[in-house]
């Protein structure tokens, strides 16, 4: 089984896309997977979840549960399928419920402030 370490991200943790601030936090989650790169996991109270539309992709993660996603809609642009949520996680990993996790792109940085 793949390792996965949850642990507080340190410091101050802001997402934005398209120019905006969708959200700022300094209780973000960063979420180790065994080689993949750390992911950055932020409270939904801490993300402006109007900005936010659920799409119908889900995935499916053996080792963290269903995933639902979320495109962000701002007055630019949209940017498809941009953030998911674990709903109901497995027990190994159920410090992520309730937050949120981007696809960081060209559109959509994460980075620590």
């Amino acid at each position: 089984m793949t390792k996965i370490q949850i642990r507080k991200a340190p410091g101050r943790w802001v997402v934005r896309s398209g120019g905006a601030v969708l959200g700022e936090s300094n209780n973000a989650l960063e979420l180790s997977e065994g080689d993949l790169p750390p992911v950055i996991y932020f409270p939904r109270e801490d993300v402006a979840f109007a900005l936010l539309d659920q799409s119908n992709k889900t995935t499916h993660c053996p080792h963290k549960g269903d995933a639902t996603y979320y495109s962000i809609v701002n007055l630019s642009s949209v940017t498809p399928d941009a953030v998911w949520s674990y709903e109901d996680p497995k027990e190994e990993v159920a410090a992520i419920k309730g937050h949120l996790a981007f696809v960081t792109s060209e559109s959509v940085k994460v980075e620590q402030i």
